[in-house]
Formats: C-alpha cells, sequence, structure tokens
C-alpha cells in the first residue's frame, strides 16, 4: 500500500506540472496548431514523441551526475533554487492568463515555422526554447534528485504523469486543429492557466520549506 502511494504522488505531481506547462502559449503548442493546420491530426502525437526523446536524454543527464552529487547539501540547494524557480513559473503563467484573452494563437502558429516535420518541430522546440531548458535544470533537475532517493520507479512514475499531460495536450491540440475547432474556450483556457500558476507557485513553496521530504508536496 505504501508502495502504492509512494508511486501515485509523482505519478500525480508529473501530470500536474506536465499540464501547467503544456497550457502556456508556447513555441511548441504553436508548431503544433501550425503543422496541424497543414498536416492533420497526427502531428501531435510526433512532435510528442520528438519533445519526449529530448527530455529522456535530460533525465539520464541528470541522473547520470546524481552518483557524484548526492548529498543532504545538494538536496537543500537545489530544492530551494527548484522551488524559487517553481514560484517563477507559476508567475509566469499567471501573466500568460491574463494575456490570453487578446492573444492571436491560430495567427501567430501560422506565422512559427520551425520545421515541416512534426518530429523534428518537437526536439527543436524543446531544445532552443530556453524557458524549458533552465527549467530541466533547475527545478526538474530538484524534482529528479527527490525522486531518486525514493528509487528509479518514483521517477518512472513522474515521467508517465508528465508525459501522459504533455501526450493528451499535444493530441488534443492536433485533432481541434485539424477538425477547424478550438481545442478549450478563451474562457475556459484563462481559468485553468489560473489554477494552474498558483498550484504551481504552491508546489514551489512546499519544495523550500519541505525539501526533506517529496512526499509533502501532495
Amino acid at each position: 500500500m505504501r508502495i502504492m502511494i509512494e508511486l501515485i504522488k509523482p505519478l500525480v505531481l508529473g501530470f500536474t506540472i506536465g499540464i501547467s506547462a503544456a497550457l502556456v502559449p508556447g513555441p511548441m503548442m504553436l508548431a503544433t496548431v501550425g503543422i496541424s493546420l497543414e498536416k492533420g491530426w497526427r502531428s501531435g502525437p510526433f512532435v510528442f514523441i520528438g519533445h519526449s526523446i529530448v527530455e529522456l536524454t535530460l533525465i539520464l543527464l541528470i541522473i547520470g551526475g546524481i552518483s557524484s552529487l548526492i548529498g543532504s547539501s545538494t538536496i537543500t540547494y537545489m530544492s530551494i533554487i527548484g522551488g524559487i524557480i517553481m514560484i517563477l513559473f507559476g508567475l509566469l503563467i499567471l501573466k500568460s492568463a491574463k494575456d490570453i484573452s487578446t492573444m492571436d494563437i491560430a495567427g501567430a502558429a501560422r506565422n512559427t515555422r520551425i520545421a515541416k516535420s512534426p518530429f523534428l518541430a518537437g526536439i527543436l522546440t524543446s531544445v532552443l526554447n530556453p524557458t524549458y531548458v533552465l527549467w530541466w535544470l533547475t527545478a526538474g533537475s530538484a524534482i529528479i534528485l527527490q525522486e531518486y532517493l525514493v528509487g528509479t520507479i518514483a521517477i518512472v512514475a513522474f515521467m508517465a504523469g508528465h508525459w501522459i499531460a504533455d501526450f493528451g495536450y499535444l493530441l488534443t491540440v492536433s485533432l481541434s486543429t485539424a477538425k477547424g475547432k478550438d481545442f478549450i474556450s478563451r474562457r475556459n483556457h484563462k481559468k485553468v492557466l489560473y489554477f494552474c500558476g498558483i498550484l504551481m507557485m504552491i508546489f514551489g513553496i512546499f519544495f523550500i520549506f519541505n525539501y526533506n521530504n517529496i512526499s509533502t508536496l501532495i
């Protein structure tokens, strides 16, 4: 029973962070909309595959360096820095929610020509996004470090939740775009972003003050 709880926690955390990041109109979302307008709903899954390959590479690099960094002081510093970054990202999400009502997503997507291949677009919109890279170097690394202390299976659970959110959202975006519909109304998009931004900030606060035990997050 305890093992199940320990796995559900990173799964929920991964899903929450994944959907929070996905909902913010950024290069990957715009590329997905733009390519889906031309190539149909299958674009979303291929964008996800490219994106997940980059994330898997980053996670393996993080785990590979953990053995030489592990220690109580490392956990403290990484968790505090990660928590601060999560709070800042929460504020960024709140700002995005405020701007979403006036944003021309379809117009911006048509002008986003990162790559013709959705697979390549998933890679490029991840690698060339400084915000994305900063996230994994700070907050993302702190989360992986915390889950590493629980066990490799906890990292797998976290990434499963994260990728379920990414895949589900990108598939929804590509399906809706291909059918000429809004994947989410502006009003609901704004509400969900506000919720995610506040939740992200709460996670950041808990990371700062409860760095010794990731289980206190949820």
